[in-house]
């Protein structure tokens, strides 16, 4: 994220800590699923879901202070975060993720299944211990919802019937749920009013889907250096999104292309070649914009405080990573 260090210096000790706790929180029994979690924190990552929670905590707080639940919250969210990505690996088959040798690369199919149910069962446990059942409701839909993506995608794979406004719905729950459910759990620790919950709730809704076309975005145009995992992965896998959807009707060759399902090379390379020479890109980072503008737009029902300042720069930051 350009110019995240700025954004997140308030919090630099909390993240700080925040990495350190990860380590902590998924002492296994069974050596193997341990070497599979710590394999995969080890890794890093942007902790953009955690850094989001502990900033919504100090903006929905009328002290700016950020409660000891709020900080294991933005924890669960990033294991949960984690446990999504493991299992989303092997649906995918992808060899590489930060960087790095996946777990199922490195270990196995079964145990990076086996590391990703024990991540999902570790934050449930510690979503349990913070004793607040608003908050559970809230975040235990999450994993639902992850489920029910991953089962849309599961069966729209090279489908060019599908439409803009199942992108949208799929991104929600594979993205947006996390984002928005986390951001209104740590504005509920403080016992906010439900209405400026319901906003925070929003807030994080928009930012997940502008997050996700972004992220859709440089898996097109973006280098496997600076995505962690080779450009056009998604494509390849038969997922199509926005920056595609978008180029379909402009581009008839790449509805010929997609029909192939890559089975040759060269034709992920020409379909790459269509979607950045179209306006599909431009079309998509237009829709993000208009994301993070409704983002924004809920942060003017929340009480106005350096915090929330910082979530309105780190929603504008987002676009950067595509201009």
């Amino acid at each position: 994220m350009v110019a995240s260090n700025i954004i997140f210096a308030p919090i630099e000790k909390d993240l700080s800590n925040l990495n350190q706790n990860l380590q902590n929180m998924i002492g296994a029994r069974h050596p193997v699923l341990y070497a599979a979690a710590e394999h995969l924190f080890a890794a890093g990552g942007k902790r953009l879901r955690p850094a989001i929670v502990l900033l919504c905590a100090k903006a929905s707080a009328q002290q700016n202070k950020i409660l000891p639940p709020q900080r294991r919250l933005a924890e669960i969210t990033e294991i949960i975060h984690t446990a999504s990505l493991v299992h989303d690996d092997v649906l995918d088959d992808c060899s590489t993720r930060r960087g790095i040798e996946t777990v199922h690369s490195v270990f196995s199919t079964k145990v990076a299944i086996l590391a990703g149910d024990f991540l999902f069962a570790q934050s449930s446990w510690y979503l349990a211990n913070l004793e607040n059942l608003q908050v559970v409701k809230v975040i235990s839909k999450v994993i639902t919802d992850f489920a029910e993506g991953e089962v849309k995608q599961g069966f729209t794979r090279f489908n060019l019937q599908f439409s803009m406004e199942e992108y949208i719905s799929k991104s929600f729950y594979k993205t947006g749920s996390l984002i928005a459910a986390s951001c209104q759990g740590a504005a509920l620790l403080n016992s906010v009013d439900k209405n400026i919950a319901n906003e925070f709730y929003m807030y994080g809704r928009y930012m997940g889907l502008a997050f996700q076309i972004v992220d859709d975005i440089l898996d097109v145009v973006g280098s496997s250096n600076n995505l962690g995992k080779p450009a056009g992965s998604d494509l390849l896998q038969g997922n199509l999104t926005a920056p595609v959807l978008f180029s379909i009707p402009e581009e008839p060759h790449l509805i010929q292309l997609i029909e192939t399902e890559f089975n040759d090379i060269n034709n992920m390379n020409d379909a790459l070649q269509l979607i950045k020479q179209g306006c599909g890109i431009q079309q998509a980072k237009d829709l993000a914009k208009e994301y993070l503008q409704a983002a924004i737009e809920c942060l003017t029902n929340v009480p106005q405080s350096e915090s929330s300042v910082l979530l309105k720069k780190l929603t504008l930051n987002i676009l950067e990573r595509v201009n």
